[in-house]
């Protein structure tokens, strides 16, 4: 290849110990051959070198891009992503974290000029129902184009025409020499331990996790991806092991924590080998079946977030990895364990630090945990200032944060401008374009670069946020959904998955309406208010605007997450309905998700008025099954903003019951689905929210509805004794017969005063 760039490039790579980018670029018979010029000349032999592609370009390890997520934890000297059939955002983040110091990647693209006009597998992922791959645009490829063109440490080499259009060489000046970390003997950890930390960032992040050895105290390790810190937790891990300590691991899922396990396995075979210790060791895989990892008296167990936020108590020591990408909710729980050490990633796919930040760093502050924080700079796989890095930051927004909260800090519902951003027009405006995605990121437990690509090209995406003095105060993320001819809405009934289409495929394919899919409405995906003005309505403010904008056009407006108390609530009053809530919870957030619909049209108001009828009749079922350990404040939350209460059809019998039991006349025991439908009645009518207190309303929710026993919902409500919490009951069935008694019942409670 012209000019030996290859050769070139991985010079300066290994000179400087940072990552050098090729983009070979051309149609797939040139480009090819060009990739094997770059890898000869760049002495990748084929043992350092990972393909990943569909088609096997060369004679060395191939990964398919689907699978590029086994990259995580690791790292390759060399690095080809294939592109030509599917550019995955997520993907190219696996790649790029994956290569190592002094490392090349090679990214193999059609033809630079053409690349954001082409429609791929990946377009085809984002032309959901009933939009197709030409309503696809090509705005995230124009951006990474653009980047490629301007960044440092990048060469491009046209193919086609067998030129050089950049060489990427960057003639850095020489490095200073790293010092070396060097451990004192003051640490409580075994001395292996701070021999395998590869930066003095490292071995604080360690000697922090030192603490954990005691009740009451809580570790908090942020860094940007590649800066080692789940291998200090791993270490750390290993050591509380080896110490005694029974150590609980969870992650967002189980291939997060696998760089972590890794580290303490081999700390465990170090402290065996210093010991001379033959014991049995499992075989280091990254599968469940090896676990525990015992290592001396201790051990260390993985489980998925909810289920370790279950066991926290009865553990030791719990690691909460990539803790960012957890919901506040299950964060929360964690902090039953005696010992709680958080790794979160600032800026990177794993989750996002700023949203750890804003939304559980002051409950933590709040709690009885004595806080330790390290914040960790250095990176372990490559040098400070990695061209390559900076690249991939600004072409996925990585770093994109929100607006200062200077500059924002005065807003309110009368001084903001409602704006309809055009992805193109975000494009043309980088600090508008930072602001809201920063902004989105902080408000999802986990932002992937791929929904960057989404934002900007979907069809059936758009943005919507109110502006302050041109800073962004408030986002929305909308998501056109319904308007499904025949065909569709009959295979997504029939449990065919149709993307892009969340709210119709629940009431389709579970609630068995196949009609649901021929409304058309907006979900809001995210909505996002900055943390510096909120509480002061103007996310409110943000749905009115919608609800105005998209009135005539929709048949109805929706959203689904996962329901608290305060969630619900503030859907509710926005005039959103409750249709659904999910009976499983979210593995990551711990929470069960709701559906809430708003019509706009009378087609809307026939869906929202099927489905509340629906809800109704089988919620009582629900409650007392799938979901009779869901928080009882939550129940109420989402039954008060059901559309409309449910018919009582009670019988004079039930009537007398349901009045004698408060004087001990009529037993619960006796008609218990009288007291459940009086409890509904009662929870879903929005005019008698005052009517009981908080604490009777959870009574009605866990007896009545959830048929808890009583022992349970004394426990659950601090009741002092089972008769109390029968007496409480009385109490409140008592308030609601006097509410909404016939004169049947009205009468029967007259004969006991």
């Amino acid at each position: 290849m012209g000019n030996s760039i290859g050769r070139r490039l991985r010079a300066e790579a290994q000179r400087t110990d940072e990552r050098r980018l090729v983009v070979v670029a051309g149609e797939s018979d040139a480009r090819e051959c060009a990739l094997r010029s770059v890898v000869a000349e760049a002495t990748l032999d084929s043992g350092d070198i990972t393909l990943i592609s569909q088609e096997a370009l060369l004679a060395c390890e191939r990964i398919d891009p689907t699978h590029s997520d086994t990259l995580l934890g690791q790292t390759r000297d060399g690095i080809v992503y294939d592109v030509s059939e599917r550019f995955d955002p997520d993907v190219l983040a696996h790649v790029v974290g994956a290569i190592a110091g002094g490392g090349l990647g090679i990214l193999l693209t059609p033809p630079l000029d053409a690349w954001p006009d082409r429609r791929d597998g990946f377009d085809r992922s984002l032309a959901v129902p009933p939009f197709g791959v030409e309503d696809v645009t090509g705005h995230f490829r124009r951006r990474v184009v653009e980047t490629l063109r301007a960044h440092p440490g990048i060469a491009i080499f046209d193919a086609d025409a067998g030129t050089v259009e950049r060489d990427g060489l960057t003639d850095p000046a020489p490095r200073l020499q790293k010092a070396e970390p060097s451990p004192s003997d003051d640490y409580a950890f075994p001395a292996s331990v701070y021999r395998q930390c590869r930066t003095a960032d490292q071995v604080e992040a360690v000697q922090a996790f030192e603490r954990l050895r005691e009740p009451g105290q809580t570790v908090v390790v942020e860094a940007d991806r590649g800066r080692g810190k789940s291998s200090a937790a791993g270490l750390a891990a290993g050591s509380l092991a080896a110490a005694g300590r029974d150590v609980l691991v969870t992650a967002p899922e189980r291939r997060n924590a696998t760089e972590l396990l890794e580290r303490a396995r081999e700390l465990r075979d170090d402290l065996d080998i210093e010991r001379g210790d033959d014991a049995d060791r499992d075989s280091g895989s990254s599968t469940d079946e090896d676990l525990p990892i015992r290592i001396g008296d201790g051990s260390i167990h993985f489980a998925r977030p909810t289920a370790a936020a279950n066991r926290a108590g009865g553990v030791d020591v719990l690691i909460v990895d990539e803790a960012a990408a957890l919901s506040v909710d299950v964060l929360l729980t964690c902090l039953d364990a005696p010992a709680v050490g958080f790794t979160t990633t600032v800026r990177g796919y794993e989750g996002t630090g700023r949203g750890f930040e804003v939304r559980f760093r002051d409950r933590l502050a709040e709690s009885d945990f004595e806080v330790t924080e390290r914040t960790m700079d250095e990176p372990i796989r490559y040098a400070a200032g990695d061209p390559i890095e900076v690249w991939l930051f600004c072409a996925l927004l990585l770093d994109a944060t929100p607006a200062a909260d200077r500059l924002v800090a005065d807003a309110t519902p009368g001084t903001v401008t409602y704006r309809q951003l055009d992805p193109s027009a975000l494009l043309d405006d980088e600090h508008l374009l930072r602001e809201i995605f920063g902004l989105l990121v902080v408000a999802h437990y986990r932002t992937e670069p791929a929904d960057f690509a989404r934002l900007l090209d979907a069809p059936n995406v758009s943005v919507r946020a109110l502006l302050y003095d041109g800073h962004v105060v408030s986002v929305a993320l909308l998501s056109q959904e319904g308007d499904l001819p025949a065909d569709i809405r009959a295979e997504m009934y029939e449990g065919g998955r149709i993307g892009g289409n969340m709210l119709p495929d629940v009431l389709a394919s579970q609630l068995r309406d196949e009609d649901a899919g021929e409304p058309v409405g907006q979900r809001v995906m995210r909505i996002a208010t900055h943390h510096a003005v909120r509480g002061r309505g103007l996310g409110s403010r943000l749905l009115t605007e919608i609800e105005t904008e998209f009135g005539d056009e929709m048949d109805w407006i929706g959203t689904g997450y996962g329901a608290t108390p305060e969630l619900v609530a503030f859907w509710q009053e926005n005039g959103y309905s409750a249709v659904h809530l999910s009976t499983s919870r979210n593995e990551r957030s711990g929470e069960h998700s709701a559906i809430m619909l708003q019509a706009t049209s009378r087609e809307g108001q026939a869906l929202l008025g099927r489905h509340t009828t629906w809800f109704l009749n089988r919620i009582e079922g629900m409650l007392s099954d799938p979901l009779a350990d869901l928080d009882p404040d939550v129940v109420g939350a989402v039954l008060r903003s059901i559309a409309e209460p449910p018919e009582l059809n009670l019988s004079d019998l039930e009537w007398r019951v349901l009045a004698g039991s408060p004087h001990g006349a009529g037993l619960y025991n006796t008609a218990p689905d009288a007291f459940a439908r009086l409890s509904l009645r009662h929870l879903v009518d929005p005019a008698a929210e005052s009517l009981l207190s908080a604490r009777q309303e959870r009574v009605l929710v866990t007896k009545t509805l959830q048929r808890r026993s009583w022992d349970e919902v004394a426990e659950e409500l601090a009741y002092h004794s089972r008769r109390e919490c029968m007496r409480a009951l009385g109490a409140a069935i008592e308030g609601l017969v006097e509410a909404y008694g016939e004169s049947v019942a009205r009468i029967e409670r007259d004969r006991f005063e």
